[in-house]
């Protein structure tokens, strides 16, 4: 079965850089969509930043991203469209929670549907 291993997070002072990883492990033929989504403590999950397949937009994949977000992360896919990185700039306390990559892709078997990682978290301080 197909799974999501995500990498980087951590701990960072307000105003820092972090980097999060995630690729897929086996199990998964195709992938239309990856993207991240984070809970926040008190909060529901909320999606962060998604990008389409690299085959849209010239290679590079159609991005969007939470108002809250936008203009301080960035999303980008390699690998053949199979790692999906977030790169967060300019942090705040307010993004600590724990963030989950996501991918809807389609499974050895032929069918589609959604995978999710184990989460990672991340701690902004002030």
């Amino acid at each position: 079965q197909g799974r999501l291993v995500e990498s980087g997070g951590g701990l960072v002072q307000a105003g820092g850089s972090l980097r999060l990883s995630c690729t897929t492990s086996g199990g998964i033929r195709g992938i239309e969509t990856m993207g991240w989504h984070r809970q926040i403590p008190g909060q529901q999950r909320e999606s962060v930043a998604l990008i389409t397949s690299i085959m849209r937009s010239g290679g590079r994949g159609i991005t969007t991203y939470a108002d809250s977000v936008k203009g301080r992360f960035t999303i980008s896919r390699e690998n053949a469209g199979n790692t999906v990185h977030l790169d967060m700039n300019s942090l705040k306390p307010e993004d600590t929670g724990v963030y989950y990559c996501f991918a809807y892709a389609m499974s050895s078997a032929g069918g589609w549907g959604d995978y999710w990682g184990q989460g990672t978290q991340v701690t902004v301080s002030s």
